[in-house]
C-alpha cells in the first residue's frame, strides 16, 4: 500500500537525503519547496515555506504523514523565529486539520546546550539552548508534542552535504593543533543515510511509533580521537601531531586565533556530549548499521572537494 507523506526540508542535508530513501520505497511524496515548483521526479513539489499558511495546508491535504525535517539554523531571531517556532506551529495546526494521522519532527541535541553531557536520556538535563536556532527548534517541538508527534534530536550529522561539523572541525585542528584533552570526549553522531533510514522506517512502518521526544544518533558514542584519526586516513584532515593539551589550554589557543567556530562550538565538537539513542532504533525496528565512522569513506571526496573550496564552515 502506498504512502501518501508530506515533506519539508526536501532540498536541505538531511531532507534530500531523506526523499531519496523514501522514493526508493515507493512512498508518494508531496514536498514542500521555494521558488519554482516543477513537478518531476515523482515527487508532487508545493510552493511556498513556513511562513506561508496557503501553502502549508496545501501540503498537508491528503498526506497520511508529515515529516517535518526543515529549520532555519542561522540568522536573526526574528527570522529563526518566523520559520522554526512560529512556522512549526502553522504547520502542526494544518496538519491536525487535514487529519494527518503520523508526525516525525526533525529536532536537535543542541536544544540541551553547553555541556559536557555524557550519556544522558531524553531530558536527562534540562534543555538550556543557547542559539537562536536552537531556542527556536526547542519551542518548535512542543507544537508537535500538542499534535502527537515524534520528536527526533540527533547530535552531530555526518556525510556527503555537511557543511557544519568536518568544515568546522577543519577550521579548529588548524586554530588549536592539539590533541584536545586526549581526544577523549564522547560524541553522539548518526550518518545522514542511517538518519534518512530511520526517518523512512518511522513514516512507513505499518504500526506507528509511540509519540515523544527520541533521542536520534547512533547508539555507539565516538570518541573524538578516533573520528579526527579516521577524517586524516581518508585524507579529509591532516593528523593530528600537536601536543596533548588539557581543556583549559585549548580553549586559550582557540581565543587567540581567528576564526568563525566560537568556544561553545568547539566545545560541542570536542567534549562530551553524548545522548543515549538506542531506543528510537529498537522501537522503529531499524538496525542502527555499524556506526558513522565505517561510513566516513564514502563521504570523504565530497568532503575533500567541498574544503578545497569553502573557506568557512557555515553556521550549526
Amino acid at each position: 500500500m502506498t504512502v501518501r507523506i508530506a515533506l519539508t526540508g526536501a532540498t536541505g542535508f538531511i531532507g534530500s537525503t531523506v526523499l531519496r530513501t523514501l522514493l526508493g520505497t515507493g512512498a508518494e511524496v508531496r514536498a514542500l519547496v521555494r521558488g519554482a515548483a516543477p513537478q518531476d521526479g515523482g515527487v508532487h513539489r508545493v510552493p511556498g515555506d513556513l511562513t506561508d499558511r496557503a501553502s502549508l495546508r496545501e501540503l498537508c491535504s491528503g498526506a497520511e504523514v508529515l515529516l517535518h525535517l526543515a529549520a532555519r539554523v542561522g540568522g536573526t531571531a526574528e527570522e529563526c523565529e518566523a520559520v522554526n517556532s512560529r512556522g512549526a506551529g502553522m504547520l502542526m495546526a494544518e496538519a491536525v486539520r487535514a487529519g494527518v494521522s503520523r508526525i516525525v519532527q526533525l529536532s536537535t541535541a543542541a536544544v540541551y546546550g553547553c555541556g559536557p553531557h555524557r550519556g544522558i536520556p531524553v531530558d536527562g538535563v534540562r534543555p538550556e539552548p543557547v542559539s537562536h536556532a536552537s531556542r527556536t527548534r526547542l519551542a518548535a517541538e512542543g507544537f508537535a508534542r500538542e499534535a502527537g508527534a515524534v520528536v527526533l534530536r540527533p547530535g552531530l550529522v555526518l556525510g556527503a552535504g555537511d557543511r557544519w561539523v568536518v568544515p568546522a572541525y577543519s577550521e579548529l585542528v588548524s586554530r588549536v593543533p592539539a590533541l584536545w584533552a586526549g581526544g577523549a570526549g564522547l560524541l553522539s553522531v548518526v550518518e545522514v543515510r542511517e538518519l534518512a533510514r530511520l526517518i523512512a522506517a518511522l513514516a512507513t512502518a505499518a504500526e506507528p511509533v509511540e509519540p515523544g521526544v527520541y533521542h536520534a544518533s547512533h547508539p555507539q558514542p565516538v570518541p573524538v580521537g578516533e573520528l579526527l584519526a579516521e577524517l586524516a586516513r581518508h585524507g579529509v584532515l591532516p593528523p593530528q601531531s600537536g601536543p596533548d593539551l588539557p581543556w583549559s589550554e585549548c580553549v586559550r589557543l582557540l581565543a587567540e586565533t581567528q576564526g568563525r567556530v566560537s568556544v561553545r562550538q568547539f566545545s560541542l565538537l570536542a567534549q562530551d556530549h553524548w545522548y543515549r539513542s538506542a531506543e528510537i532504533w529498537q522501537l522503529a525496528d531499524c538496525p542502527a548499521g555499524p556506526g558513522p565512522l565505517a561510513r566516513l569513506g564514502d563521504a570523504a571526496p565530497w568532503y575533500r572537494d567541498h574544503l578545497a573550496t569553502a573557506e568557512r564552515p557555515e553556521a550549526g
